[in-house]
């Protein structure tokens, strides 16, 4: 009995609220008369998308109040009242969801009146005679869960009144998609002028400087060759150096728009390489994804480069210490290895796979598909770009990286171990912002999970055709 009471006054209270609202509704109708009349004489037509906006709150608060009662949200469709005057009235005029609203608003404060008043109609009789039957007879009572079906009613006629038709329901869907692209595509031209800037900064900071002290050192060589043979032979010599070191720059910014290990090895060879070389111990697993990889070609007199990529599913790559030469970043110091006749030889890994060697994006026959570059390339970046978080903030030791190819696309994620935090740290330029921006251009999604205390896991859907 005392239970049947309480659910009685939930409802009832329900009710109440319902009541409260149709006041609303009654007060709303005024200023939708007053807005029309206004509207008409074209003077105030201003005044219509405030007022719609006024609606559309007013029946947000009742879908929320519904949702409560009946525990499912109700949808909501509403097409986005922005731009000039014109074209908001315009839109607050054809949107379908505005006259659903206005239907809802004139049958609430109807029925919110009457299932009020028949909730307190009730209340009497169904203590006297609950009070009876079920208090002293110990049967279930009759009239007291009256009252919460009279609550169950009006939350059924909101949710019917308010849910979008299927015609509203698409248009919002369209304006949304519409909004998404938009910040897509700014997302993506300022990531794309960003980088062109980072471009320009590499070749004139690094290149640049040293392609012009090649100049120099070769003028200074031909004007002492006639005087001083030994002087200019070395100045030769010495831009023969800066002639490398700036091929060394060049490839650096080359890996930095598109990395050639990607062409040459897949996918999964370039992020075996860069977890190889990303001072921690990480674990690489891939799922139905290429398992092959292409052999490199051998420098002369250099033995034969280990294969990335062919190391079995989930083995450890090694730590910085034991990264092989042709994977390992060169730094501009580091002086390529020197032939039997005193040539200078390009470094290890450089060179392509001959003919014949080398895999195209669709692999060899019976292969694995790959998938297409540009989504290659956005993987690839935000995988560099999680280890490198990962080995400068987390504090972590261990990393383990998932690549799978799932039926509409490719998956990436990137998980350490580390002290977590990076949700906290993501607006305070720690790079995830490029990558959220890099993943969005091609209508991925990026998830980040990490708790303080870790662990810290990025998750990368890339979508794609195999």
């Amino acid at each position: 009995m005392r239970e049947s009471i309480k659910e009685a006054g939930r409802a009832t209270l329900h009710l109440l609220l319902g009541a409260a609202v149709s006041l609303l509704c009654y007060l709303m109708i005024g200023v939708v008369l007053f807005t029309g009349f206004l509207t008409l004489t074209v003077i105030g037509a201003g005044v219509l998308p405030e007022s719609v906006l006024l609606l559309r709150r007013l029946a947000g608060w009742e879908r929320r109040r519904t949702a409560a009662r009946s525990g499912a949200p109700v949808p909501e469709a509403y097409l986005p009242l922005e731009g000039p005057l014109p074209e908001r009235v315009r839109t607050a005029v054809a949107d379908p969801s505005t006259f659903a609203d206005l239907r809802w608003l004139a049958a609430q404060l109807v029925y919110g009146m009457v299932l009020l008043y028949g909730a307190m109609v009730l209340w009497a009789p169904a203590l006297l005679v609950d009070g009876v039957w079920a208090g002293l007879a110990g049967r279930r009572p009759v009239l007291l869960p009256l009252i919460g079906r009279l609550a169950d009613r009006e939350a059924d006629w909101s949710r019917t009144l308010l849910t979008p038709g299927p015609s509203a329901a698409r248009d919002a869907a369209l304006a949304a998609r519409i909004e998404q692209l938009t910040a897509t595509r700014a997302g993506a031209v300022a990531a794309h002028g960003a980088e062109l800037r980072r471009i320009e900064r590499d070749l004139h900071d690094g290149a640049q400087a040293r392609l012009v002290a090649l100049s120099m050192r070769i003028g200074l060589a031909r004007r002492a060759y006639a005087s001083d043979p030994a002087t200019a032979l070395k100045l030769l010599d010495d831009a023969q150096d800066q002639a490398e070191e700036a091929l060394a720059e060049l490839r650096h910014v080359v890996r930095g728009i598109h990395p050639p290990i990607l062409t040459d090895r897949g996918l999964t060879g370039a992020v075996r390489a860069l977890a190889a070389s990303s001072g921690l111990e990480v674990t690489v697993t891939t799922e139905a994804l290429e398992g092959t990889a292409d052999v490199p070609a051998r420098t002369a007199g250099g033995p034969e480069p280990e294969v990335a990529s062919g190391a079995p599913e989930g083995t450890h790559c090694p730590l910085e210490g034991t990264l092989r030469g042709s994977d390992r970043p060169r730094r501009g110091s580091e002086r390529p290895r020197r032939g039997s006749e005193g040539t200078h030889l390009a470094p290890e890994g450089t060179h392509r796979a001959p003919e014949g060697t080398r895999r195209g994006p669709a692999g060899p026959p019976g292969a694995a598909p790959r998938a297409p570059a540009a989504v290659e390339a956005a993987a690839y970046f935000a995988v560099a770009e999680a280890l490198t978080n990962a080995a400068k903030h987390s504090g972590a030791t261990h990393a383990s990286v998932l690549l799978a190819r799932t039926p509409t696309g490719l998956r990436a994620a990137v998980r350490d171990e580390g002290r977590g935090g990076a949700e906290a740290a993501e607006g305070a330029g720690s790079g995830l912002l490029g990558l959220r921006r890099r993943v969005a251009a091609l209508d991925g999604t990026v998830r980040l999970t990490s708790p303080v205390g870790g662990p810290t896991v990025i998750e990368v859907e890339l979508p794609c055709v195999w």
